[in-house]
C-alpha cells in the first residue's frame, strides 16, 4: 500500500528502527548539517529534529539515506523489484529500429501507470493558508555549509508547465533563500524547468511555479527521476506507488500541487529578473560557484496544521542523495537496455557522484562494439554528462569496483583503447576549462579481438577445472579449514 503522506512514512521508519528523534535543541544554522553529515558517514538512521531553535516545525533529514530506506520509500524490499517490473513492460513490445525506440520511450512511460494523477477539491496541504503576507520565516530552512551563500531549500518538488502544450514537469532544484518571499531557482540550462522558463522568456510572460515540500516519498523521488521531456513525473509516481497521486489546485496560480504535501509555496518567476545564486556546498565535495539564476517570488504559502519540513544536505559520499541516485541507476537500466540492447549491467559508483564515472558491461559480438556503446551512452538524456565511461565484457561484475579496475589495468593499451570526445558537461563540473562544456573519456577494457587489429594471442583467464571445484565442494568440511 502507498503511504498516505510523509508522516505515514516516518511512522514506518520508526517502527523498523530506521529513525531517531532528536529532542535536544539544535540550530538550523550549520548544526543540523554537521550532525547529519556525521550520521550519514556512519551509515546511521533518518533523523527527526523536534526542537529546532526559533521554530515550531520539526525537520526530517536523511530519510532516504540507506539502501534499505530507499527501498522502504518506494514500498518494496529491494528497488530491483521495480526494475524487473519495468523490464517486463519493455520486453513484450521491444521495437527494432532506433527511431522506433526513441518514439517508444514516452509512450512506455505514459503507460507505466494505471493510476494517473487526479484532482481533488480539498487537501491536507491547504489546511492553513497564508496569502496576504506569506513568509518563509516560519520554516526551519537550514544552512548546510559555512561557505554557502545562505540558507537553501534542498528537497523541493518544483512544478512548472510547458507554455505551449500545458504539459507538467516536476524537478528538484535547490532554492537559495534571499528573504522571506524570494528565492533563487537553480535551473541548469539542460533541465526541463529551464526549458520551460526560456519559453516564457521569449513570450515575456511571468512563469507560474509551485513548490511542494514533504510528500509521500515515492512522489518526492519521482521529481528526481530522469524521465523523458514532456512525460509527467506524477504519472511515474503513480506507477511507483500503485495509487493515483492526488493533486489540488493552487490558490493564487494556475498550477496543481500534491494534496498530501506538508507545505506548498506558490509563486512566479519573472523572465526579466535574475540574481546571484550560491555558492553552495555540493555533492561533488566542492562548493559550486555563485552565478546568475532566475528569481522565485512567493505569492502564497499553504500547509498542514502541524507540518514537518523535509530537507537534505549533500557533500562527499556517502550522503542521502547517493541512495536516490542508485535507485535511479537500477530503475532506468531497463530503459537504457532498450536503447542499447548489448548492455548487460551498469554501475554508477558513489565516488563518481553519478556523472563522473559509469562502469558498463556488454555482450560483445563484433569489433569496436565497446566504442559504439560509449557514444550511444553519451547520446542519451542526462547520460551525456558522463565524464568517464569504462566498458568491460559481460562476465565482469561491474558492481565490484576492484574487478573493473583490474580489467582496466590488464586489458587496456592507453593509446589504442582510450577515446576522447568533446561535449556538454554537468553544470557542477568544475575541472573543465569552460563551464558546462569539455572533454569526456571512454575506456575499452574488453578483451581485444584480431578483427580489432590485435595481432597477438589474448591469454586465457586463470580458472580451476570444474571437476576439481566440485570435488573440493563435496569434501570441504573434511579439510577442517
Amino acid at each position: 500500500m502507498a503511504y498516505q503522506d510523509l508522516s505515514d512514512f516516518i511512522k514506518k521508519l520508526e517502527e523498523s528502527g530506521q529513525l531517531k528523534r532528536i529532542k535536544t535543541e539544535v540550530s538550523a544554522e550549520l548544526e543540523i548539517a554537521e550532525i547529519t553529515d556525521r550520521v550519514s558517514k556512519a551509515y546511521g538512521p533518518a533523523l527527526l529534529f523536534e526542537n529546532v531553535k526559533g521554530y515550531s516545525i520539526p525537520v526530517l533529514i536523511n530519510a532516504f539515506g540507506s539502501y534499505e530506506r530507499m527501498a522502504m520509500a518506494l514500498n518494496v524490499k529491494n528497488v530491483d523489484e521495480i526494475a524487473k517490473e519495468i523490464e517486463s513492460l519493455v520486453k513484450p513490445e521491444l521495437p527494432s529500429s532506433f527511431i522506433d525506440k526513441i518514439k517508444f520511450l514516452p509512450q512506455l512511460l505514459m503507460t507505466f501507470s494505471k493510476f494517473p494523477p487526479k484532482t481533488i477539491k480539498h487537501a491536507p496541504c491547504q489546511e492553513v493558508i497564508f496569502e496576504t503576507e506569506p513568509s518563509l520565516s516560519e520554516i526551519p530552512i537550514i544552512k548546510c555549509w559555512p561557505g554557502d551563500g545562505g540558507r537553501f531549500i534542498t528537497l523541493p518538488l518544483v512544478f512548472t508547465r510547458n507554455l505551449k502544450t500545458g504539459n507538467r514537469n516536476v524537478g528538484m532544484y535547490r532554492m537559495h533563500v534571499y528573504d522571506d518571499r524570494t528565492t533563487g531557482m537553480h535551473w541548469h540550462i539542460h533541465h526541463d524547468g529551464a526549458r520551460h522558463y526560456r519559453d516564457y522568456q521569449r513570450e515575456n510572460k511571468r512563469m507560474p511555479v509551485a513548490v511542494a515540500l514533504g510528500c509521500d516519498p515515492a512522489i518526492t523521488y519521482a521529481a528526481t527521476a530522469p524521465v523523458p521531456p514532456e512525460v509527467d513525473e506524477m504519472v511515474f509516481a503513480g506507477f511507483l506507488r500503485k495509487k493515483n497521486v492526488e493533486m489540488v489546485a493552487c490558490k493564487t496560480i494556475e498550477m496543481e500541487a500534491p494534496a498530501d504535501a506538508e507545505i506548498v509555496l506558490e509563486g512566479y518567476v519573472d523572465p526579466k529578473e535574475s540574481r546571484i545564486e550560491g555558492p553552495f556546498g555540493d555533492h561533488t565535495g566542492y562548493y559550486s560557484l555563485a552565478d546568475y539564476y532566475p528569481v522565485f517570488h512567493i505569492t502564497c504559502i499553504t500547509q498542514r496544521r502541524e507540518p514537518i519540513y523535509p530537507t537534505t544536505i549533500v557533500g562527499k559520499s556517502p550522503m542521502e542523495d547517493c541512495y536516490m541516485g542508485k535507485a535511479t541507476e537500477r530503475l532506468f537500466l531497463p530503459l537504457l537496455k532498450l536503447m542499447i540492447p548489448e548492455i548487460v549491467d551498469m554501475n554508477l559508483p558513489l565516488f563518481g557522484v553519478f556523472h563522473n564515472f559509469a562502469f558498463i558491461s556488454i555482450d560483445k559480438r563484433y569489433p569496436f562494439q565497446a566504442k559504439k556503446v560509449m557514444h550511444g551512452i553519451w547520446g542519451i538524456g542526462q547520460m551525456m554528462f558522463t565524464k568517464i565511461i569504462v566498458v568491460v565484457d559481460k562476465d565482469i561484475n561491474v558492481q565490484n569496483v576492484d574487478e573493473v579496475l583490474w580489467r582496466v589495468g590488464n586489458n587496456v593499451d592507453p593509446r589504442r583503447d582510450i577515446t576522447f570526445v568533446d561535449g556538454p558537461l554537468d553544470a557542477l563540473e568544475h575541472a573543465s576549462t569552460l563551464p558546462k562544456i569539455g572533454s569526456k573519456m571512454g575506456i575499452d577494457a574488453t578483451k581485444k579481438w584480431s578483427e580489432e587489429g590485435f595481432t597477438r594471442e589474448w591469454p586465457d583467464d586463470i580458472k580451476m577445472s570444474p571437476e576439481i571445484i566440485d570435488r573440493v565442494n563435496k569434501k570441504w568440511k573434511t579439510y577442517g579449514i
